[in-house]
């Protein structure tokens, strides 16, 4: 179990123990992560992949066709016997899959993980995406031995700041013109958790 020692002002010393452990499965009260697998090449193009207002604010286009998705899900499916990597499927328990959720990028010596997601446009609004991403805070925590979590968001989509807060996430500023995505140069809201914050009242 990872715990904090504070040192000083702003000084942490950080005694957990970090085990990369891959993209297990997971599971919360709606929904499975899951390893992505070939098949799911389809189902991902027409539910999210492919919707430019779903991708309006990534780092990567709609895909333009079914083939840009295999190739895709070709690379993640290989990076799966990398302990390190981590690329989740988003299902729910009807067998619907409607999202991905991962690491985007990560950091071991200050044992910090940056969480990105998506989720296609039919299944906005329902709380999935806070869903999934409370259960990765969770397990990053408590089963990796991750120190940070983080996030971040294009200020014009708001709805993306939302689901981090509702997951436990603080808002830590926005750098100026600091990001990339479909837009052009962009501002970026970054938002972050810390293995001690679950701790505070």
């Amino acid at each position: 179990m990872a715990s904090q020692t504070r040192c000083g002002p702003g000084i942490v010393s950080y005694s957990g123990v970090m085990k990369h452990l891959g993209t297990v499965p997971l599971e919360t009260e709606r929904l499975i992560l899951r390893r992505f697998t070939p098949d799911d090449a389809e189902a991902m193009f027409r539910g999210w992949a492919t919707d430019p207002e779903v991708t309006e604010f990534l780092s990567w286009p709609a895909h333009t066709s079914v083939d840009v998705t295999r190739q895709i899900l070709a690379e993640w499916v290989a990076a799966y016997s990398k302990p390190g990597f981590y690329q989740w499927a988003i299902e729910t328990k009807a067998g619907e899959l409607i999202g991905s959720i991962g690491s985007v990028r990560q950091d071991d010596r200050t044992r910090m993980v940056h969480i990105g997601y998506c989720i296609g446009r039919p299944w906005w609004g329902q709380g999935y995406t806070t869903e999934a991403l409370i259960r990765l805070i969770q397990f990053f925590f408590d089963d990796v031995g991750m120190n940070r979590i983080e996030s971040r968001h294009d200020p014009s989509n708001p709805s993306s700041g939302k689901v981090m807060v509702k997951a436990g996430m603080r808002y830590e500023g926005t750098a100026r013109q600091a990001d990339w995505n479909n837009q052009g140069i962009r501002d970026t809201d970054y938002y972050a958790i810390l293995a001690g914050d679950r701790n505070l009242p």
